[in-house]
């Protein structure tokens, strides 16, 4: 005789089943924010380090993520702007997010950084070169970047090297970043014993562009340091020529995106850059080189640094056998790591231990390592 269950008691069997199930405990995983322009003037940079950091959490995943964990990322627009970015930092507060790549632009990084270091939050960003972000000494605030104090030192020395008996002009414009570069090289020019002929800040626009080059070219300007992005100086630097105004450009990390050949088009050709030490030419960043090329990307500008970045907070869990952002800091803190910038440390403020600033020249639309005098 066939017993047949009520149907009834077999719906609440296959509810209860269903109850079981959903109560079982989702696989961990580890959020990890990713702040960067995705709209604005510096989408580039925010592309080249978002670029870098997929490609890191990627390879990261592939052995295991961070203390065994997958690596999944909550990728945010701030667009550079300071009010934007701690929306995105409470957004990454209110959504659990511990750990944080960000941001690029130095002002949003400043601002949303205080929201971090106040809910114990890791920041590392691969891109904000400001001195005040780390000076504040902030236990959970880090960069794998330069700093802007250090690049002003150097476009200061190599100024005075290159060109003490020329005519020099310091230019700045409105945003923070270039007055902040354009004081402290010339400060840091006038300590070696150099004075400029010019020190001036303007509002870029086409028409004032155009007044400015008049306005250097009769002042019989040789040299002018900018601390403009890749937009603003690709703009000067090409408007400057078509009125015949061709002298020795000198720029900053913020050109160093394929943007400013673009827009400066010929006229580019031999302007000199500071930037980061280019770790695509490291032995330790091959692999991961070659990995983009054969997607036929060029790991340029801030790409690896969006990698290093990742990949120190990779590092930094899998030792301290963590995802949580305390033991995170403290190993980041006080141990080596072997990233894609080499090996590595950070130092009592979250400043990297690699490498800094070099001297490079553009030349046909890339920039490489300029040859020293």
């Amino acid at each position: 005789m066939t017993v047949r269950r009520p149907l009834a008691l077999a719906s609440a069997s296959l509810a209860l089943l269903a109850g079981l199930l959903s109560a079982a405990p989702a696989a961990a995983e580890v959020k990890v924010g990713v702040a960067v322009p995705r709209t604005g003037p510096y989408v580039t940079v925010g592309e080249q380090v978002l670029r870098g950091v997929e490609a890191a959490a990627k390879d990261a995943n592939a052995r295991g993520g961070i203390n065994g964990e997958p690596i999944v990322l909550d990728v945010q627009d701030d667009s550079c702007d300071s009010n934007q970015a701690v929306a995105v930092a409470n957004h990454y507060v209110n959504s659990g997010v511990r750990l944080v790549v960000g941001h690029v632009c130095s002002n949003a990084s400043l601002a949303a950084s205080d929201v971090y270091a106040a809910n114990g939050i890791v920041m590392i960003t691969a891109a904000s070169v400001a001195a005040k972000l780390t000076d504040r000494g902030l236990p959970t605030i880090f960069r794998v970047c330069g700093r802007d104090d250090d690049q002003a030192k150097l476009s200061a020395a190599i100024l005075a090297e290159r060109f003490r008996d020329r005519r020099i002009a310091i230019l700045s414009d409105l945003s923070p970043a270039s007055r902040t570069l354009a004081a402290a090289t010339k400060d840091n020019l006038n300590r070696i014993g150099v004075n400029e002929a010019m020190s001036t800040a303007f509002q870029p626009t086409d028409a004032d562009d155009a007044a400015l080059a008049d306005r250097l070219k009769a002042a019989g300007i040789d040299v002018v340091y900018y601390g403009g992005d890749a937009q603003e100086m690709g703009r000067l630097v090409r408007i400057a020529a078509e009125r015949g105004f061709r002298p020795q450009w000198f720029g900053t990390s913020a050109i160093a995106t394929p943007d400013f050949a673009k827009i400066a088009g010929p006229a580019s050709n031999g302007v000199l850059m500071t930037f980061y030490l280019d770790p695509s030419r490291k032995p330790e960043a091959q692999g991961v080189v070659a990995a983009f090329k054969a997607q036929g990307i060029e790991a340029d500008g801030s790409m690896i640094y969006g990698y290093a970045a990742l990949q120190a907070l990779v590092e930094a869990g899998n030792f301290a056998r963590s995802t949580e952002p305390g033991p995170i800091a403290k190993a980041l803190h006080g141990e080596r790591f072997d990233l894609v910038l080499g090996p590595v440390g950070f130092d009592a403020k979250g400043d990297i231990t690699a490498q800094g600033y070099v001297l490079y020249v553009w030349r046909d639309g890339n920039f490489t390592p300029a040859k020293s005098n």
